[in-house]
C-alpha cells in the first residue's frame, strides 16, 4: 500500500459497510475488514490488483474523470457465475496530501440462486476465509484436488464449491461414495455394465465415470476404496478410458477429479493399504479443511443457519436461549459441523414450543461408540454397537419419523433436512434398518 494511503486507515476500519479504496491507476489500494469478511477474500490477495477485469469503461474510471459520486445496482463482476447483485455507492476521497482516491461501498442485494454452494458455506473467521481462498485457487486449476480433514467438516460441500467455481461448472458434479463401494460393486457403479453382464442386469447402465464426462468426479472417503480396485481406478484416470462390465467396447470420459478423506493416506501407503502411484496421482493440490474448534467465531452463524433450515417446514421459527447457545459455543465439537447439525436437529425434536433450552442439548460421548477391535465380528453377528445417550435420543427421534411417515425415507430425510444418502448412513449406524 502506498505510504499516502495510510492516512485512510481510520476511515477503512471504522466504516461499518464493506469498503474498498481504489487509486487513480485503477488498482486496489486498500480493503477494510468488513469487506474481507463479507466477501470471503483476504485483503492481501487484492492489494495492487486492477479494479475490474476490463476497466476501459468501468464506473471507477468515470469517477476519476468526472469526480461525480455514483450509486446503483451492479452485477458482481468479480464472480459472474454467482449471478448476485450488489448495491454500490462510489465517492471521491482526498487524503492529507490531496491525493485523489475512490471509495466504494458494496453490499449484496440478493441471495445467490438455489444450488449455489457459496451460500451454504457459512463463516467469517480467519481460518474459514483462508480455507475459502484456497478452495478458489483449487477451482481455478485443473489439477486433482484432495480435501484433507476430520469427519464432519463439510468436505463434500467444499468439493462442490470447487466444482461450481471451475471450468466444469456447467456439467455434472458426480459423487462416488467409497464407503459403500465393495469389491462386487466397484466396477459396475464406477464404469457401468452391459445388459446381461450379471444376474439382475436387465439393461445397460452408465457408470458414474461416464456420467461425470466433462464435469467433476468426487471420490468421498477415497481412503476406504478397496486396495484391489485401486489399479482399475488409476488406469481409468490416467487414460480416460474404461470398459463397462460385460462389455468389450472402450468408453471414454474426461473428468476433473476431487477426493476427500479423513485418513492419513501417506501412512496407508507405508502400511501397504493404499497404492503409492494412486496417492501421487490424486494429491496434487491438497486442501486442509479446518475443524470447527479452530473456527469458533463461526458457531453463532452456523447455529442460526441450521435453525433457519429446521424452521422451513414449521409454523414458527426455532429459537435458542442464551444458556443453550453458551453450552454449544463452549463444546469442542469433535464431530465438527455434522455433529453440530445433528445436535441441533435432535434438540429441535426434543424442545417445547420451538424454544431450545440448555437441557435440550445432548453431546455424543465418543468413547462409548468407539468400535472395538473385533467390531467386524460384532457386525456379522448382528449385535448392536454400544451407543451414547445422544445416539439413543437420535434413534428415538428417527423412529418417531419412521412411524409418522410409515418408513418413507424420502419424507423422513426431507423433515430432517438431510439427503437420503445421509439418512441411509444414520440408519445403518443406529441399526434402524
Amino acid at each position: 500500500m502506498p505510504q499516502s494511503a495510510f492516512t485512510l486507515e481510520s476511515l477503512l476500519e471504522t466504516h461499518d459497510l464493506p469498503l474498498i479504496i481504489i487509486g487513480a491507476d485503477l488498482r486496489i489500494i486498500a480493503v477494510n475488514r468488513a469487506w474481507e469478511l463479507g466477501f470471503g477474500v483476504m485483503r492481501q490477495t487484492l492489494i495492487g490488483q486492477p479494479c475490474c477485469l476490463d476497466n476501459r469503461d468501468c464506473r471507477h474510471r468515470r469517477l476519476f474523470q468526472t469526480l461525480e459520486a455514483y450509486a446503483g445496482i451492479f452485477a458482481d463482476a468479480s464472480n459472474p457465475s454467482s449471478q448476485r447483485l450488489l448495491n454500490v455507492r462510489g465517492f471521491p476521497l482526498l487524503d492529507a496530501d490531496a491525493t485523489l482516491y475512490l471509495g466504494e461501498t458494496l453490499t449484496v442485494l440478493n441471495k445467490p440462486p438455489a444450488g449455489d454452494t457459496a451460500s451454504s458455506m457459512i463463516g467469517k473467521s480467519a481460518p474459514f476465509t483462508q480455507f475459502k481462498i484456497r478452495l478458489q485457487q483449487a477451482a481455478e486449476t485443473q489439477a486433482p484436488v484432495i480435501l484433507l480433514g476430520e469427519t464432519g467438516t463439510g468436505k463434500e460441500l467444499a468439493a462442490e464449491f470447487v466444482h461450481r467455481h471451475s471450468k466444469q461448472a456447467g456439467d455434472n458434479f458426480v459423487i462416488v461414495d467409497c464407503t459403500i463401494l465393495g469389491e462386487e460393486l466397484f466396477e459396475s457403479e464406477l464404469f457401468g455394465h452391459e445388459k446381461g453382464a450379471f444376474t439382475g442386469a436387465t439393461s445397460a447402465k452408465k457408470g458414474l465415470f461416464e456420467l461425470a464426462d466433462n464435469g467433476t468426479l468426487f471420490f468421498d472417503e477415497i481412503g476406504d476404496l478397496p486396495l484391489s480396485q485401486q489399479p482399475k481406478l488409476l488406469r481409468a484416470l490416467e487414460s480416460g478410458q474404461f470398459r463397462r462390465v460385460g462389455g468389450t467396447a472402450m468408453q471414454k470420459a474426461k473428468v476433473r477429479v476431487v477426493c476427500a478423506t479423513h485418513r492419513n493416506l501417506a501412512d496407508m501407503v507405508k502400511a501397504g493399504l493404499f497404492r503409492e502411484d494412486l496417492f501421487y496421482r490424486l494429491s496434487v493440490f491438497p486442501v486442509e479443511v479446518p475443524p470447527l474448534r479452530q473456527r469458533r467465531q463461526d458457531l453463532p452463524l452456523l447455529i442460526d443457519h441450521f435453525l433457519n433450515q429446521l424452521s422451513v417446514n414449521v409454523e414458527s421459527d426455532y429459537t435458542i436461549t442464551q444458556s443453550a447457545l453458551i453450552k454449544l459455543i463452549q463444546y469442542a465439537w469433535p464431530g465438527n459441523i455434522r455433529e453440530l447439525r445433528n445436535c441441533l436437529q435432535l434438540a429441535a425434536g426434543l424442545c417445547k414450543d420451538r424454544i431450545i433450552q440448555e437441557t435440550d442439548i445432548h453431546f455424543m460421548q465418543r468413547q462409548s461408540i468407539t468400535e472395538p477391535a473385533d467390531s467386524h465380528r460384532q457386525h456379522e453377528s448382528n449385535q448392536p454397537l454400544p451407543v451414547s445417550s445422544m445416539a439413543q435420543f437420535e434413534a428415538e427421534f428417527i423412529n418417531s419419523l419412521i412411524n409418522k411417515y410409515q418408513g418413507n425415507r424420502k419424507l423422513i430425510a426431507a423433515e430432517m433436512n438431510i439427503s437420503e444418502r445421509t439418512l441411509y448412513r444414520k440408519l445403518n449406524r443406529l441399526n434402524l434398518n
